[in-house]
């Protein structure tokens, strides 16, 4: 897949959240970056380079890497109640990144190799 239409991709996910942040259907922002549209690259590429056990292992782990997003929005939903934006996304971003090294140690251990 082209870099452009990569980028291209991205762009439109970040004007789409742009448009829905202004909008009634604020709640919709929250939607947007959870279309898979990195995953489908990430899923394309590995499939292609690495096989259907690869894609497997990947699906797998981005099953599991919705943990640290959990723990990222949870962390918002509470933080933003009492700190300022900045102090709450970059506690957030902090919680996420914890529970993202926690994961990969985790997985890392636990996880038998690819054959």
């Amino acid at each position: 897949m082209p870099l452009f239409l990569k980028s291209l991709l991205g762009a439109a996910a970040v004007l789409l959240i742009s448009l829905l942040s202004r909008s009634r259907f604020v709640y919709l922002a929250g939607l947007v970056p959870l279309f898979p549209t990195f995953a489908l690259i990430a899923h394309y590429l590995v499939a292609k380079e690495q096989g259907p056990a690869a894609l497997r292992q990947t699906a797998l782990f981005g099953l599991y890497a919705l943990l640290p997003y959990g723990a990222y929005l949870l962390a918002v939903y509470h933080l933003s109640a009492r700190l300022s934006l900045a102090w709450t996304l970059g506690l957030a971003t902090l919680v996420w990144l914890l529970s993202a090294s926690v994961l990969l140690l985790a997985w890392t251990r636990l996880q038998p190799a690819l054959a």
